[in-house]
């Protein structure tokens, strides 16, 4: 009689052994009492619990072994291959059977390609982290922004060390936002982290070379010799060799992000960020026994000091002047007085500003605009030109939207009735030059302006949706 005892409760294991360690009953005796195998008692007698089933042997699988080398060779290629398309069990059990003649079931391809699956998986070793170390990368998120809904690009900085982080949101994830992400976590940590890992980003990385050097761009060794801390790079499609920085980007997005945040400004979302970051240092998180902020006072004995004055955080080109005095930056075109048309100038793209020099003088100042083809204008910038080109006054695009004083719009009612010729005409733009002058003088600030064709009389009602044109004499 042959008897596994797999089907057996542990106590019945329990009073078996009883009766035969503590009782002094013998095996034949157990087994006649109890009704058991001899076997049976004897492999009790071995285990305080039911073993189970315990296979001796791999198990044999005579119409599968022979094309286990192909589905091996499908799976390593596969490593190589885009993750979403992988094959499945089901796609390598219908090439087997059309290209090679497999004759067996889905079952057993599918059970040997989960088992080949899990051997494959990535297993990693727990790392410690030092003080003064920090990782970041850019996470998206949903905001609500002046009442339009934009996608936030946040930069978090992680102290693994500490756990304790910094993130501030942007427009757009560009170089210039990146520095000035860094620039605003040094700050708030209060100095600069010993080395930072990355990954591959095209805001640090220009190219990764044949030996896995990685060729720095110009704006991120600038970054690096102004604050000098150390670079690492993490494996290319490697996220988890940042794993902490990775973690801190899902849990802002999760905390510091939902619901949606609804603020009047970027200046505002940031405000709101940073203070949870500085609540967050109060938590005591699982397996210590001091705060974050306790934690964090290790970092900071750690970090570089932070230089006298912070890396200007700006992308940097030269363009030319249009005819329009116009100047093209990302896609948009900002306006120059028109003194400056046809110069070589530099412009300056900040996170919320562009700023243009011609020389070293500064020239034009605006808002940055992050839409595409848009134009930027300053009303004054085309004063001394609409002097000289007074018929441009009523389809100036530059003056669209500006909020004039209501003298001017006095004055343009009663010269649309005054008539008088050509004479007349060119009497009335002069007047309405003058006052446009005395707005100037006034030091009026027009709003950010999009391009707009105005018909006569309409001048100070903004218009949308028509582009601007050159203006006739």
């Amino acid at each position: 009689m042959w008897d596994t005892g797999g089907m057996y409760s542990v106590e019945i294991y329990g009073r078996v052994r009883r009766a035969v360690y503590v009782e002094g009953m013998s095996e034949r005796q157990v087994a006649r009492e109890f009704g058991l195998a001899r076997e049976t008692v004897r492999k009790m007698l071995q285990y305080a619990v039911p073993p189970g089933y315990r296979r001796q042997q791999p198990a044999k699988r005579p119409k599968l072994d022979a094309w286990v080398g192909v589905i091996d060779q499908i799976l390593e290629e596969d490593r190589s291959r885009p993750r979403k398309q992988r094959h499945t069990a089901k796609r390598i059990h219908e090439r087997l059977r059309a290209e090679h003649g497999f004759s067996g079931g889905y079952t057993i391809v599918k059970d040997y390609v989960r088992l080949r699956k899990v051997n494959q998986r990535e297993m990693f070793v727990p790392l410690v982290h030092p003080p003064g170390d920090a990782q970041a990368d850019f996470g998206e998120a949903l905001v609500v922004i002046g009442g339009a809904e934009r996608k936030a690009h946040y930069l978090a900085i992680d102290l693994p060390q500490s756990d304790d982080c910094f993130v501030m949101a942007f427009p757009a994830e560009t170089t210039e936002a990146f520095v000035e992400g860094h620039n605003q976590a040094f700050a708030y940590f209060g100095g600069v982290p010993r080395s930072i890992l990355y990954d591959n980003t095209k805001l640090a990385v220009a190219r990764i070379l044949g030996d896995g050097t990685r060729k720095k761009t110009q704006a991120f060794s600038e970054l690096q010799s102004h604050y000098l801390f150390a670079e690492r790079f993490g494996r290319p499609g490697k996220g988890n060799d940042k794993g902490k920085v990775e973690g801190l980007v899902g849990y802002a997005r999760r905390n510091f992000l939902v619901p949606v945040p609804r603020c009047a400004s970027w200046a505002e979302l940031n405000a709101g960020l940073l203070a949870q970051c500085r609540q967050r240092r109060q938590q005591r998180l699982r397996g210590h026994e001091q705060t974050i902020g306790e934690r964090f006072e290790q970092d900071r004995l750690a970090l570089l000091p932070l230089p006298t004055t912070a890396y200007e955080a700006c992308h940097k080109q030269t363009a030319r002047v249009s005819s329009l005095a116009l100047v093209r930056y990302r896609r948009n075109d900002y306006s120059v007085p028109v003194c400056w048309g046809h110069r070589e100038v530099l412009v300056k793209g900040y996170v919320h500003e562009v700023v243009i020099s011609c020389g070293a003088e500064v020239i034009a100042r605006h808002s940055r605009s992050y839409e595409r083809e848009d134009m930027i204008f300053d009303p004054l910038h085309y004063l001394a030109l609409l002097e000289q080109k007074t018929n441009a006054l009523d389809q100036a695009a530059a003056l669209v939207g500006w909020e004039l004083p209501a003298e001017f719009a006095q004055l343009r009612r009663l010269n649309l009735f005054a008539g008088g010729g050509r004479a007349g005409s060119r009497r009335r733009s002069a007047d309405e030059s003058d006052l446009l002058r005395c707005g100037e003088a006034s030091a009026l600030v027009p709003p950010r302006t999009t391009t707009a064709a105005a018909g006569p009389g309409a001048l100070p009602a903004p218009a949308s949706g028509a582009r601007g044109h050159h203006g006739g004499r």
